[in-house]
């Protein structure tokens, strides 16, 4: 029976919070994913497989961190992380990583990839696919955000790619295709480029406007919905041409979602 979260923070039991500290559970919602003790579960993780000596650096970066969120903090060890694995060649480490039972072990092991320099588009997006079809939420939204500026940067090439994605069966990895180029997305630095010239992204766009999946469709809806913002005429078009060429009550709940700011 899967176990159901937390409304809030305080409603969280002891022990579930201990065993997401250790690492032995995974986060089920927001709140959970929220209250968990990321320098506890590192500090546990290290202990767990030996590597204690990573913790003081790590430490000490996030010390330095102006501003402490959950998000600042994971970027941070899963960049600290990266740096130590190069420096002592520890693949296994990663591989421990990527493979571990607690998502946020897991978030950690994306930016090991997503920030990694060495790494060109194309084999970032390959390496990072697996993380985008990951079956936790939180997992999954860490893997499209640690590569969002690299896709930035080569966005006519990333398009490509993930307009391949599209076609995948896995419903996940084309949601990815979406939600890493949204326009101004969510906790994320906006695509200048796809907010004034929405129709780059028409391939990706066209290949999942009638998609089975609510959660791509949901995905697809706010991607127009971010471009009506700046680009209303572009949305209103492809939307009309839209119901005239796809009449399923897939391509109209896109479209409802696409429209939603302009219609208010």
């Amino acid at each position: 029976m899967k176990r159901k979260g937390a409304r809030s923070t305080k409603d969280i039991p002891t022990t579930i919070l201990e065993q997401l500290n250790n690492g032995e559970i995974e986060t089920v919602n927001l709140v959970e994913w929220l209250a968990v003790d990321q320098q506890l579960l590192l500090k546990n993780l290290l202990k767990q497989h030996n590597r204690s000596n990573y913790l003081k650096p790590i430490l000490s970066r996030i010390n330095q961190l102006k501003k402490q969120t959950v998000n600042t903090i994971n970027e941070v060890i899963g960049l600290e992380i990266f740096e130590l694995t190069n420096a002592h060649n520890d693949k296994e480490f990663l591989n421990i990583l990527s493979r571990h039972k607690a998502d946020l072990v897991r978030c950690w092991a994306t930016y090991t990839i997503g920030k990694n320099e060495q790494l060109n588009i194309a084999d970032t997006l390959i390496q990072l696919q697996p993380f985008a079809a990951d079956h936790h939420f939180g997992v999954r939204e860490i893997s499209w955000m640690v590569t969002r500026k690299k896709i930035i940067h080569n966005l006519e090439e990333s398009i490509k790619i993930l307009t391949d994605w599209t076609n995948n069966e896995d419903e996940n990895i084309r949601r990815f295709a979406t939600e890493s180029t949204r326009p101004r997305g969510v906790w994320c630095e906006h695509i200048e480029e796809l907010k004034q010239h929405p129709v780059f992204a028409l391939p990706i766009l066209e290949s999942l406007k009638s998609d089975t999946s609510k959660y791509v469709q949901d995905s697809v809806g706010n991607w127009l919905n971010d471009a009506s913002k700046t680009q209303p005429e572009f949305v209103k078009n492809l939307c009309l041409r839209w119901e005239n060429e796809s009449n399923t009550k897939e391509t109209k709940y896109i479209i409802k979602k696409a429209l939603r700011t302009l219609n208010k």
